[in-house]
């Protein structure tokens, strides 16, 4: 049940500035560059391919795919940041937001370690990456891209109880769960087709999508409380108007 005051009146969260919801929305579509791929990355296979491969060192336009995970990243941060400072703070929120800058300093470390080579296209990269021939940043993104998923679950999980909980944000007390709970599946299929070989490149492509609705939820959750609290003063500005005559 939501929360409510001494008065009777629901709890509200509070509102952030309108960039806010702007750099979430833009967050979502510069996380979606690995849709350029069949125009600036044809030879990759999208079905079997890694996503990261796409970014990989020695790949062509890699600073494009790169460059989206920075931004993304570095426009998630201010997003929880911000949100963490304006909106009031209860347990289940504030994990959320924190969850979510994780998740974004995550998608930066996944910018800072790209791979090496694409094993799926080149040969000698699969062979040196079995041989342990590779850098650490090839070996150690991995991990980042894993914490992605990590953080960007967590995120949505505490996001949409602290909406359910305390009465906030319908969008997410309606979507968030639901969406981590599909991120979840397609995580696990993921490691059931990286010991397959096959249909690896669809499942990560699907995850990532996902990850953009979710940031695309959570603008529209934060962009529902400022078009509220625009109604609210809207309606009580007659009443004190009339109160002075």
């Amino acid at each position: 049940m939501a929360e409510q005051n001494v008065a009777g009146q629901r709890d509200e969260p509070g509102t952030v500035p309108a960039f806010t919801v702007a750099l979430a929305v833009v967050a979502a579509v510069t996380y979606a560059t690995f849709m350029l791929e069949h125009r600036l990355s044809p030879d990759l296979d999208a079905v079997n391919g890694y996503v990261s491969e796409l970014s990989a060192a020695d790949q062509p336009y890699h600073s494009v795919y790169s460059g989206g995970d920075l931004i993304t990243g570095l426009l998630v941060i201010t997003v929880a940041l911000t949100a963490l400072l304006r909106l009031r703070r209860r347990r289940w929120s504030v994990a959320g937001w924190s969850f979510l800058a994780l998740f974004g300093l995550a998608a930066i470390g996944d910018a800072v370690f790209p791979l090496d080579c694409a094993p799926s296209l080149e040969t000698g990269c699969a062979l040196r990456e079995r041989a342990g021939q590779v850098s650490f940043s090839h070996s150690f993104h991995s991990v980042t891209s894993s914490l992605v998923i990590v953080f960007g679950v967590l995120a949505l999980l505490s996001l949409s109880i602290a909406a359910r909980r305390y009465g906030w944000w319908p969008a997410l007390a309606r979507w968030g769960w639901a969406l981590a709970v599909v991120e979840v599946s397609f995580a696990l299929s993921t490691l059931v087709a990286m010991v397959m070989g096959r249909w690896l490149g669809i499942l990560q492509r699907v995850q990532i999508s996902i990850l953009c609705l979710a940031l695309l939820t959570v603008a529209w959750a934060l962009y529902e409380d400022r078009r509220r609290a625009r109604r609210g003063t809207a309606s009580t500005r007659p009443v004190r108007e009339g109160a002075r005559l």
